[in-house]
């Protein structure tokens, strides 16, 4: 049987066949060779073999040509990724639409050096002649030999018990008018409301030519709400949103009625909302979602290939203190169902916990395989990548603070006047030195050591690595947000998740008005 379908066979049989579901080739959905294999969840290596319409021969055989002007190694990333998105606004769906992503990015390294190319067409042919366009970032002889390939297996973080494959969009429209009729009902001042869910699942197949050859199946649902309310004239908008590597389970319980809830309190609480005083004041940073300044402004500064090139700020400060002895911070491949969550990175490597600060004391970066080889280190499973037309980077995944000595409230009363920040919007950084501009979409004033008026948007002005050495508290109360983020880098978006506990920065500017 002929396994292997070409990209324009591929995409006239794998369209829309009705609203939101995908149709997929007998290649893609029946044709799989391990025992009692009815489901993704019961694949192994040869039905992803079978899945993508190749061997290990044939593997090896591209890897070969990749590496056959010198290169000193070579990776073949196959994946095939669904996306099904459905969105309801002013009580009907109004949108509807899947896409089908399917096919092999190819690199080769030469030292430092970086040849990459990809196809969607997996014939031995067109995967051989995009290995020679990758190989010729090195200019000699083959001179590296392909070694047999043998398969790597890794620990299962996000266990589900149904694919996103087999849920059709019936039972999902009802997720989204559960949650609009909660909105509605929850506060007579909502007057629109706009809930959209998707799901993703990718199939991911990689080998190299140091004889490693591991696959991954990688579910995704997201599920968010936007509420306008109107009051007296005046309106405002907010939203809330859980995403997590997880089956339709991950929407049960609780969870509508906190997205809707989430939503609306957040939306009409910002009618009393007023801006504080300008200038340089304490701020506390509440638990969870408040972890993206941790990510955006301490994190990526601490990703290997910034150091490397000796432009990020923590370049000399390995096994030199950061910060204060109760702060330390993981970035973590292996919560279970996390968005951030991975098995395996985009390079074949084994997932972690990444310990970067440990008790204030700067003592690892995130490396990708590059990287590792410049510092002489073991690669910390952080090679990530949007897809297969991307290249791998040093890329967070979970990204957190360890909990500290003190009490949230504690922190709070510490403060004579203040600013309580829970979410943030709009944030720019300048990785090298770590400069940024947050705004804090919602929070409150601490005036006396208590929580009074509700602020918004208000920015917040500092520098990444300075306040981090101005963590003066760090409470016991961590908590990972459960939102659908995506970190940008360098043209490409991954799936990530922050969280730390609530926080004490001793000072940072804050725009507000001037008294």
């Amino acid at each position: 049987m002929n396994k292997f379908v070409t990209r324009r066979d591929f995409l006239k049989t794998g369209g829309l066949a009705a609203a939101g579901t995908v149709v997929l080739p007998s290649m893609l959905s029946g044709c799989f060779s391990g025992p009692g294999a009815s489901s993704p969840l019961d694949y192994q290596l040869s039905d992803y073999l079978n899945h993508f319409g190749v061997s290990t021969r044939i593997i090896m055989d591209v890897i070969a040509e990749g590496l056959s002007r010198g290169g000193d190694y070579c990776d073949l990333y196959f994946q095939h990724s669904i996306n099904n998105s459905i969105g309801l606004e002013d009580n009907s769906v109004n949108r509807a639409f899947s896409n089908v992503s399917f096919g092999v990015g190819i690199r080769v390294l030469k030292g430092e050096q970086t040849g990459y190319s990809y196809t969607e067409d997996l014939s031995a042919s067109s995967m051989r002649s995009a290995a020679r366009t990758a190989a010729n970032i090195a200019d000699g002889s083959k001179g590296m030999k392909v070694m047999p390939l043998v398969e790597r297996q890794f620990s299962n973080h996000y266990p589900i018990n149904i694919p996103w494959e087999e849920i059709g969009i019936g039972s999902k429209i009802p997720l989204l008018q559960t949650i609009n009729d909660k909105t509605f009902a929850l506060d007579s001042r909502i007057i629109k409301t706009t809930v959209s869910f998707s799901d993703n699942t990718s199939y991911v197949l990689f080998a190299n030519s140091e004889g490693v050859i591991a696959c991954d199946y990688q579910p995704m649902g997201t599920l968010s709400a936007s509420c306008v309310a109107e009051q007296n004239g005046k309106t405002e908008q907010n939203g809330y949103n859980i995403s997590g590597r997880n089956d339709k389970e991950l929407f049960s319980g609780t969870a509508l009625d906190r997205i809707a809830r989430e939503s609306v309190e957040s939306t009409v609480l910002l009618f009393d909302a007023v801006s504080p005083r300008a200038g340089q004041m304490p701020i506390v940073l509440a638990a969870g979602s408040s972890g993206i300044l941790l990510h955006e402004a301490i994190g990526h500064g601490m990703e290997a290939d910034f150091n490397r090139r000796g432009e990020s700020i923590f370049s000399d400060k390995i096994g030199k203190k950061v910060a204060e002895p109760f702060v330390s911070i993981v970035d973590d491949g292996t919560v279970p169902n996390m968005r951030g969550s991975i098995n395996m990175d985009d390079e074949g490597n084994e997932t972690q916990q990444t310990f970067m600060v440990v008790d204030g004391i700067l003592t690892s970066y995130l490396h990708d395989r590059i990287s590792a080889r410049f510092y002489n280190v073991d690669p910390t499973g952080n090679g990530r990548r949007e897809s297969f037309r991307h290249m791998p980077l040093p890329r967070m995944r979970n990204t957190y603070m360890l909990n500290g000595p003190h009490e949230k409230q504690e922190i709070i009363e510490s403060v004579k006047y203040g600013v309580y920040a829970e979410t943030f919007t709009g944030g720019q950084v300048k990785i090298g030195p770590g400069d940024f501009t947050f705004y804090i979409k919602q929070g409150y004033l601490i005036e006396d050591g208590k929580l009074t008026r509700p602020i918004k948007d208000v920015n917040i002005i500092g520098n990444g690595p300075k306040v981090l050495e101005d963590i003066t508290m760090v409470a016991n109360d961590m908590e990972m947000s459960e939102g659908g983020w995506t970190c940008g880098k360098a043209g490409q978006g991954v799936p990530a998740s922050m969280g730390q506990p609530t926080v004490k920065v001793s000072s940072i500017t804050v725009g507000g008005i001037n008294v």
